[in-house]
């Protein structure tokens, strides 16, 4: 599947994610592995507005950064991971499609989910303590997800989406 938007353009907030030991998922099988391991899987259904995004990527890297978090971390990107984007949304059906928003699978369950409605217009503060308050409830892996060296350096991207050009490819 074709992208909507150039992959180059929006790499600055896919790697605000990886930056923090978020792996990107390309593909439905990926997802489908993903979320088929034992344990937490968190998926970070990830885009381009900067309102939302702005404040929801900031508030999963600060939740990472939390005393307990997922076992596995990865991301889909919407308008640009196309076919792993669809299989993410397939396996949260009580969620409608929106972007961004957050899931967490315990053993292949969908166990909690933070909408786009529940994350515009809040702080990442306030994203990351829902957050935790998930990973507390659900999750057993002792955080952070990078030492904070390495988080202090996270670069947060936040621009207007009507500024990424559309994939040419």
């Amino acid at each position: 599947m074709q992208p909507l938007y150039d992959p180059e353009a929006v790499r600055p907030m896919w790697e605000e994610l990886a930056q923090c030991g978020v792996k990107p998922l390309r593909a439905a099988a990926e997802v489908d592995a993903a979320v088929a391991q034992s344990g937490t899987t968190l998926i970070v259904v990830n885009s381009i507005c900067g309102c939302a995004a702005g404040g929801a990527r900031p508030g999963v890297t600060e939740a990472l950064q939390g005393a307990v978090i997922p076992d596995h971390l990865t991301t889909v990107f919407a308008g640009v991971d196309m076919e792993a984007t669809a299989r993410a949304r397939e396996l949260m059906p009580e969620v409608p499609p929106s972007s961004p928003s957050v899931a967490l699978f315990k053993d292949g369950v969908l166990v909690y989910a933070l909408q786009r409605r529940q994350i515009e217009g809040v702080s990442p503060q306030a994203i990351a303590a829902e957050l935790m308050k998930a990973f507390s409830q659900h999750c057993k892996r002792p955080g952070p997800s990078v030492p904070p060296e390495v988080y202090g350096q996270v670069v947060h991207a936040r621009r207007c989406g009507s500024t990424i050009p559309s994939f040419r490819g």
